[in-house]
């Protein structure tokens, strides 16, 4: 499928990355969604808690909405895009990762980039405990990474699922981690590492075990974190082990759901290959929209309605 022009023209202080960025994850309310909360097991006896949205009048769609790094479903861009669901017949849920609820899971594992099985799971329960016909799936960030790579990854997908989003995806996972150690993201990384490590405090507390001999203190950077801590408890062999094995990239040309991928170009945290174009023009069901603005998991438009949330209504409805 052939590039998908955008359109997105933001206000002038939003076409600077870093302005639409932090502005987008720290000075944005959005109001006028109530969350009811259903907790589910995992197959290894953990827990991820669901955070239900449901429109006036009862419906058959559903949104399912990931969030990212370090995210949750209280975060604006999650509740803003169940707003616009809702005010659009879409029921939704948001998945708040393992250990993301305000709650420290209960196994040593948390979550990661690639842990499809957990999404797979979510889905699996909506199927099995709700009657849904279309289901759309829109992840942000890592919750975009986990998106397509469920989409691509070659299981059978569930015939209610019609399509896919996934906004501001560092989809090689290796050339973003390389990107967010770069000067110019210093203040991103820092509050990702510290937000990181005081989880992995708590993990000490509840696994002491695991951390003889093991210095919480020589972690430096989120790549030395990822190698303490995400590649060990997740069944990777070191970071890069987990770079490779856990972005959505290498499985983007398989997929065969109907999914828009929204990367703008002034994403500090991409690296090129985040932006797939000849794989795009070589699957029919995958649409890529580069705007030229947009930070990361920014989007700012008026009304407080954000490009990426009116876009992906807009991308729904005309399937």
């Amino acid at each position: 499928m052939p590039l998908v022009p955008s359109h997105y023209n933001p206000p002038h202080l939003f076409k600077n990355g870093h302005f639409s960025t932090i502005y987008a994850g720290l000075i944005r309310k959005v109001n006028g969604v109530n969350y009811e909360r259903e907790r589910i097991k995992t197959p290894d006896n953990d827990f991820i808690d669901l955070d239900w949205s449901f429109t006036k009048n009862g419906s058959r769609k559903l949104g399912i909405i990931l969030h990212g790094l370090e995210g949750s479903a209280e975060r604006p861009y999650v509740i803003g895009s169940a707003k616009i669901f809702n005010q659009h017949n879409f029921d939704t849920v948001s998945m708040n990762m393992r250990g993301c609820s305000g709650e420290s899971n209960a196994t040593f594992r948390a979550y990661h980039s690639g842990a499809t099985e957990d999404l797979e799971a979510v889905v699996n329960h909506i199927l099995e405990k709700y009657s849904y016909d279309d289901i759309v799936i829109k992840g942000f960030s890592l919750g975009g990474n986990l998106t397509l790579k469920y989409l691509g990854e070659g299981r059978e997908i569930p015939k209610p699922i019609k399509a896919g989003i996934a906004i501001s995806v560092p989809c090689n996972l290796y050339g973003s981690m390389l990107e967010i150690h770069k000067l110019k993201n210093k203040i991103y990384a820092n509050r990702f590492k510290r937000n990181l490590i005081a989880k992995l405090e708590q993990k000490k507390v509840q696994f002491p075990e695991w951390f003889n001999g093991k210095r919480i203190d020589e972690i430096i950077t989120l790549k030395d974190f990822d190698d303490f801590y995400t590649s060990k408890a997740h069944g990777f062999e070191d970071a890069l082990d987990y770079y490779e094995k856990a972005s959505a990239l290498p499985h983007l040309a398989k997929i065969k759901t109907p999914t828009l991928l929204i990367n703008a170009l002034n994403d500090s945290f991409l690296s090129p290959a985040c932006f797939p174009t000849q794989i795009a023009e070589q699957n029919e069901f995958l649409f890529l929209e580069t705007p030229k603005y947009g930070g990361h998991v920014g989007f700012y438009d008026k009304n407080n309605q954000y490009y990426n949330e009116k876009r992906a209504l807009n991308f729904v409805n005309e399937l």
